[in-house]
Order: structure tokens, then sequence, then C-alpha cells
């Protein structure tokens, strides 16, 4: 997919964490619903991070129809079941015990990582309707970090990394990624400045510049903007 065929980022800048993680809570939680009102399940995938785990935590405490929703991990590190590295292991903390029969966990315990990788994409949808992603500050997204081999498969929805930061992963790969209706960025802290600034110029030479979907919305707070808490935000659309 070329630039042509993609949307710019939508830009949006809120005070603080728990400020975004509200905001998502909202749109995720509109999300559901609507696609409840349809009668169909929204099909979203999650990354790991503390304000994706504090936005599940107020969905929980919300009204949300769990039932019209099915969740998929985009990227998990390879660790036993309950290790606190697990991303599932924080997820199934915030989850609300509605959602949980929707999680659909990546089989990250299997010996064979690959067969593992194999069988996980079989079980994604066609498209997500949902992905959101986070940004780490060396410009990773999912697990798509820099240097590693996964940034040129083309072939296959989920691959296992190379080891970074102690571990290997699963991780949703950018075909399935740029096939998503829509992406949700929540991006936040100081130290994403200048990914978060990469990103919205689409800069290929960080992984997380290089996601095309249809729709792209970044939710980020002002430390990762470089402001202070008086600044103006910037126009949307930045991108």
């Amino acid at each position: 997919m070329d630039d042509s065929e993609t949307s710019r980022h939508e830009l949006e800048v809120l005070d603080d964490a728990e400020a975004v993680a509200c905001r998502a809570a909202d749109l995720v939680a509109g999300a559901i619903r609507a696609a409840a009102a349809s009668g169909r399940a929204l099909t979203l995938a999650v990354s790991g991070g503390r304000t994706p785990w504090r936005m599940f935590a107020l969905l929980a405490e919300g009204d949300v129809p769990w039932h019209a929703v099915s969740l998929w991990q985009v990227d998990e590190r390879v660790a036993p079941d309950g290790d606190p590295d697990r991303n599932l292991t924080q997820l199934l903390e915030a989850l609300p015990p509605a959602a949980r029969p929707a999680l659909h966990p990546m089989p990250v315990t299997d010996r064979d990582l690959d067969a593992a990788a194999e069988r996980y994409a079989a079980s994604l949808p066609a498209r997500f309707d949902l992905v959101h992603l986070g940004l780490g500050d060396d410009g990773h997204t999912a697990s798509l970090v820099p240097g590693d081999p996964v940034l040129e498969v083309t072939e296959r929805d989920v691959a296992v990394t190379q080891e970074y930061r102690g571990r290997r992963r699963l991780t949703l790969t950018y075909p399935v990624l740029d096939r998503a209706r829509e992406a949700l960025w929540l991006v936040t802290g100081a130290d994403k400045e200048d990914a978060l600034r990469r990103l919205l110029a689409r800069d290929p030479s960080i992984p997380a510049g290089r996601v095309r979907t249809p729709r792209s919305r970044v939710i980020a707070d002002r430390a990762a903007l470089g402001e202070g808490p008086g600044a103006s935000s910037p126009p949307g659309g930045m991108g």
C-alpha cells in the first residue's frame, strides 16, 4: 500500500497519561457498542503497556457489551504463564471476567514457536476493525523492533522475533497491521518525544513509521510532544 492510499495521522493531545487512557477507553467502548448495535463483534488487537492496561481497567468500570468484542494480542514475550513480563498477565488483571472469554492469547509457551505463530495467524480475522499500538523510545511498535529480520516479513501475519531486551516475542507483522481498518496509537511520556515526531512524519527509518493503516489516530500526552502542561494543542491531522 503506497502513501496515496493511506490517511494521515489524526493527532489528539491531552494533558497526561491518565487522560490518554480515559479517552482511549471512551473510543474503544464506543466502537464495541457500535458493533453490538449492528449485531456483530468488534475485532480488536491490543498491545501491552501501562496506558492500555489502564484503558482496560477503565473499560471494566463501564457498561460495555463484552459479548460484542473479540480480542487478540498484537505481540507477546516468550515467557511462562503468569510471568510479570507477559502482556497477558497484566491484561488478565485489567480485564473484567466478562471479557476474558473473548481473548485469544498468543501461544508463546509452545515448544515450536514457528508452528505456534502459524496457528495464531490462522485464528486472526481477515481484517481487524481496530488495532491498538504503542510506541517505544527507539521507534518500535508491536514487537517490530529496529534491525530485526521480522521487519521484512511480508508472507506471514505472525512471526517470531530475535531476542529483544531479554526476550524473544511473537508479533503481528506489517501485512496484518496494514489491513486493519484503523490503528489507535497511545503515546505517553517525555522519552517518546523523538519517536513520536518521527511517527507523525511517517519516517520509515523507525519501525512504527512504516505502519500504513487506512486510518490512524494518535492520542498523545503533552510530555510526549515536549510540551508543558499549559501549552496549547497542535492541530490534528499531522503526519
